[in-house]
């Protein structure tokens, strides 16, 4: 579908796993739109950001010259604007878990992120996990492993079809990687789903050149 008055505002495609999430949703859906950057790791453009976004942070998706901001509000915007995608499962108790662990990934998992922050074009990275951070692992494994064996007959995602909670977890299937974090059973065929996808190689090829022109 070509929506040319869609733009969004993304940081830098190794860092920012906020910036990722809506990203990857748009891209996989085959949804026209543009992308502008601000470099995080660029304390110049850094303070611009406030100046180019309501709230004061990314990502921020303009559409028609309006703005929605969170990775979370984007993305539901996007399964509003576009029914036809189907981005939340079917089912409705499908779907009451789809939200419920994109909401957990939303505003949980402090001690993952904070000791192991996204390096998506990056591996070999070694980090000692705390206690919390290695609940934050089991517990994620955990949501995989439940999910496809109670929803995922019908493919090879969260819930058979990718869906936005796909989105939602694939910063961690990078940071997985990054860190040497191993997964079993299905949580393992399911991160490398993921990580095979197009759209995550796309994200990963510009996050390799970011660190190129770094250098």
């Amino acid at each position: 579908m070509t929506t040319p008055d869609m733009v969004l505002l993304i940081g830098n495609k190794n860092l920012s796993s906020w910036s990722l999430r809506p990203w990857l949703v748009l891209k996989h859906y085959g949804i026209h739109f543009a992308e502008d950057h601000v470099r995080l790791d660029v304390p110049a453009e850094r303070a611009t950001i406030a100046m180019r976004t309501p709230a004061g942070w990314i990502p921020v998706l303009w559409h028609n010259d309006e703005p929605v901001w969170d990775s979370f509000a984007i993305c539901e915007y996007l399964a509003d604007l576009f029914p036809e995608y189907q981005m939340w499962p079917e089912d409705a108790r499908a779907k009451a878990v789809a939200r419920s662990i994109t909401a957990e990934m939303h505003s949980g998992f402090g001690h993952l992120r904070n000791e192991m922050e996204m390096r998506f074009a990056e591996e070999g990275l070694q980090v000692t996990p705390s206690e919390g951070c290695t609940q934050n692992i089991l517990r994620i494994q955990s949501n995989w492993n439940d999910v496809r064996a109670a929803f995922g007959k019908d493919g090879p995602f969260l819930f058979g079809k990718f869906s936005i909670a796909d989105a939602f977890y694939a910063p961690v299937v990078s940071r997985f990687r990054t860190y040497g974090v191993k997964c079993e059973g299905a949580a393992a065929e399911y991160a490398a789903t993921m990580w095979a996808l197009p759209s995550m190689q796309q994200w990963f090829k510009g996050a390799q050149a970011e660190l190129l022109e770094a250098e």
